[in-house]
C-alpha cells in the first residue's frame, strides 16, 4: 500500500492518519513525503502508522524538508533530513539510508528502494533553455514554490546542487541491488517529466523532479514506481511500468468527497 502528502497539520487529514488501519497483518505501507512541516507533527503520523503496519518505509517530501518558524526544531537542509531519518530510526521505520528491504509477497520479491532525490530545475517550460531564465518566467506568472524560503540545502550552495548530489548517491545504491531482482522505486517526485504535464500552472514542474532520473524505471528494472507530489492521484505507465501517484492533499482538494479515494492505494497483493 503507498500513501503520500499527508499533510497533517490539517485536521481532517490528521483524521485520516487515525483512521488508517492494514488489511491484513502483514501489509507494509510506503510513505512517499509530505508527512507534515513539523518534526513532531512527522514523529507522531509514523509513530502511529510503524504500530499497525508490518513495515513502514519514508522517503522525505519537501514539505518535511522546510524550516519553518512554528517548528522548536530549527535544523536547516541536510541536518533536518539526517534528523527525520534518525526519528523514523527509532519507530523502525526504512529510510533512503537504510539496506533496501525486500517484500516477499505474491508478487514478489520485490526491493523496495526508498530514495531521497530532489530537483533541479530541469522540467522547464519550453520556452526556457536554464534555471534563471525559468524561474523569471514562474516569476511573472506568480508562481512560485514556498521552497525557495522554506527549503534551505545547507550545507550545499543550492537545491539542485544537493539534488545532483543526491542522484549520484542513489544511482550507487540501485547499482547494487541484485541484478536478478525487479524494484519498486519510491521517490516524492516522479522520476519522469510526463506526469506533470497536466499540471494547471506548468511553470510549477519544475519543482518537481529532475531529467537525470528519466531512465531509471526502465534501468532499475522498476516493477512499479511510487510517488507522490503533485496532487494528482492516479496510475499512469511510462515503457511498460506502471506509477503510482498516491497523494492525499490538502482537505480543499479531496473535501467534496467522503474522504480521500484509494487511500491508501494498493501497489501490489499482500
Amino acid at each position: 500500500m503507498g500513501i503520500s502528502d499527508l499533510h497533517v497539520a490539517y485536521r481532517e487529514n490528521r483524521k485520516i492518519v487515525e483512521e488508517l488501519y492494514p488489511d491484513s497483518a502483514g501489509d507494509w505501507l510506503i510513505v512517499a513525503g509530505d508527512v507534515g512541516e513539523i518534526l513532531g507533527d512527522v514523529e507522531w503520523a509514523l509513530s502511529v502508522l510503524s504500530e499497525r503496519y508490518a513495515e513502514v518505509v519514508w522517503v522525505p517530501g519537501n514539505h518535511d524538508l522546510w524550516t519553518v518558524d512554528r517548528d522548536p526544531v530549527q535544523l536547516r537542509g541536510e541536518a533536518r533530513y539526517r534528523r527525520l531519518v534518525e526519528i523514523c530510526r527509532s519507530l523502525g521505520v526504512h529510510t533512503p539510508e537504510d539496506p533496501y528491504p525486500v517484500w516477499s509477497g505474491p508478487d514478489g520479491p520485490l526491493v523496495i528502494a526508498p530514495l531521497f532525490v530532489l530537483y533541479d530545475y530541469s522540467f522547464r517550460t519550453p520556452t526556457t533553455t536554464n534555471k534563471e531564465e525559468s524561474l523569471a518566467e514562474a516569476r511573472r506568472a506568480g508562481i512560485v514554490c514556498t521552497d525557495e524560503f522554506m527549503l534551505q540545502p545547507d550545507p550545499y550552495p543550492s537545491r539542485d546542487a544537493w539534488c545532483r548530489a543526491r542522484v549520484a548517491e542513489s544511482e550507487r545504491r540501485l547499482a547494487e541491488v541484485d541484478p536478478e531482482l525487479r524494484t519498486v522505486l519510491v521517490n516524492h517526485y516522479p522520476l519522469v517529466r510526463e506526469p506533470t504535464r497536466v499540471l494547471h500552472y506548468p511553470e510549477f514542474a519544475q519543482w518537481c523532479g529532475t531529467e537525470l532520473t528519466a531512465d531509471w524505471h526502465t534501468r532499475f528494472r522498476a516493477a512499479a514506481v511510487v510517488y507522490g507530489h503533485l496532487h494528482i492521484p492516479r496510475t499512469t505507465w511510462h515503457d511498460g511500468v506502471r506509477f503510482e501517484e498516491v497523494s492525499v492533499g490538502y482537505p480543499r482538494e479531496w473535501r467534496n468527497r467522503t474522504r480521500p479515494r484509494d487511500v491508501p492505494r494498493p501497489i501490489f497483493r499482500g
